[in-house]
């Protein structure tokens, strides 16, 4: 019976967050209480398992709150702006190196974890160049996307939070033990991006002169936040917070704290000024977090229900025993079509508890199958038809979904199947 409901359950919550009919906060709290209540369990037994999966949600929460609102304050001081316009200049003429210029605005602007605004700052920023270079507009989708895909190997990236949070443990640990594969995954976006400049060069790029695009002038409003002069201060400040976080010297979410903290004195001294941009950000820090507990509700109720112990059960009696042990690499290898068809939520929510189960019974850590599934989920980010800024940066870069798709699949599968790889290789992720 645990299993039947708890099959039905995930079935619900895969289904309606596809749909998109309703809040994941929403899906993720009803559906799981409703279903302890079908299995028997009262009220108070519910918000027992609730208020015991919330509680390992909290630092993770707060963690996104500080570290979405740190990086929209970056955003707003221009501290990226002068990246790319830096690195733009440096690369002149050469085709090879203004893909590999791609490759590095990509990962630096994707500090923030944010898939929109990587995707603004890149991509507006680098279209009129590629079409000036005449470089396929597909190849600047393609390098964005793949560093987008690494770079959210961070802990305050989604997958590496839900992850944890289905873990139950520190999106910071988490991440420390991914941060050689991240490496790794950096190193081969650089490869990736020579190669893909060489290819354009054959494909004519660099000769003569390309099509001119008029750029849109930055909002007055934007322009009045910019603090040029404090660059280098900004630049100091979230290297170092990057290396305390390296580090693990200070609680992930302390340290974003203090650093926003010191961000908003130095830069906009003016209370004004602070609340308008806390406020400003505010709205998507506060989304992401209670998705992030309303996750761990579910969790808990998973757990405490013992229907994911069920589930796994039945998933055990068909699978060959002979592939058993090996269902965390199995998944990390479907893991990138896996994450076109599901929703980030749905699959970290819906999916990863339901196969850590299994693995578990088999052996296999419930770690190691977090480790393996959230690589190829996260290079699936930019070409997943479920991902609102896909279709901003199609948009942005006047690009057919199709024709992305096409495109950059491929790379990005074996961008993540050579992580995968790597992996393994260096006993990261036990077979």
């Amino acid at each position: 019976m645990a299993a039947l409901v708890g099959f039905i359950m995930i079935a619900l919550i895969v289904i309606l967050l596809l749909k998109g009919k309703m809040s994941p906060i929403v899906v993720l709290t009803l559906i799981p209480t409703a279903a302890a209540l079908v299995l028997g369990f009262g009220p108070q037994e519910v918000a027992s398992f609730i208020k015991e999966g919330i509680g390992t949600t909290t630092s993770n929460g707060i963690l996104f709150i500080f570290s979405v609102i740190y990086f929209g304050v970056m955003s707003d001081t221009g501290m990226f702006d002068v990246i790319v316009d830096f690195l733009v200049k440096k690369a002149g003429d050469n085709v090879v190196a203004m893909t590999v210029a791609t490759a590095v605005i990509a990962t630096i602007a994707h500090l923030d974890g944010t898939t929109a605004t990587t995707v603004l700052i890149t991509i507006p920023a680098l279209y009129p160049v590629y079409k000036a270079m005449k470089i396929d507009s597909k190849i600047l989708i393609c390098l964005t996307g793949a560093c987008m895909g690494v770079m959210n190997l961070l802990p305050w990236g989604g997958p590496v939070a839900r992850a944890a949070t289905v873990l139950g443990m520190d999106a910071n640990e988490l991440w420390h033990i991914l941060i050689p594969i991240q490496l790794i995954g950096l190193v081969f976006n650089i490869v990736l991006a020579v190669f893909l400049g060489m290819l354009a060069v054959k494909q004519g790029a660099g000769a003569g002169k390309g099509e001119k695009v008029q750029q849109d002038l930055k909002a007055k409003e934007e322009e009045t936040l910019r603090r040029p002069k404090l660059l280098l201060f900004n630049l100091a400040l979230t290297i170092g917070l990057v290396a305390i976080l390296s580090t693990g010297f200070l609680t992930s979410y302390v340290a974003f704290l203090l650093a926003l903290s010191i961000a908003l004195a130095v830069n906009y001294p003016s209370l004004k000024l602070q609340d308008k941009l806390i406020k400003k950000h505010a709205p998507a820090a506060l989304i992401i977090s209670a998705t992030l507990f309303a996750a761990g509700a579910m969790v808990g109720i998973f757990d405490g229900t013992g229907m994911l112990t069920a589930m796994a059960n039945a998933i055990m009696s068909v699978i060959p025993p002979f592939l058993g042990r090996f269902i965390h690499i199995i998944f990390g290898i479907l893991a990138l079509p896996l994450g076109l068809c599901i929703g980030t939520d749905a699959y970290f929510y819906g999916i990863m508890p339901l196969v850590m189960e299994v693995g578990e019974t088999y052996g296999v850590a419930s770690l190691s199958t977090a480790l393996t599934m959230v690589i190829g989920k996260n290079l699936a980010l930019m070409v997943s038809p479920l991902t609102p800024a896909t279709y901003l940066a199609t948009g942005l870069a006047n690009t057919e979904l199709k024709d992305h798709m096409k495109f950059s699949i491929p790379w990005y599968w074996m961008i993540s199947v050579m992580m995968l790889a790597i992996g393994i290789m260096i006993q990261i992720i036990p077979v």
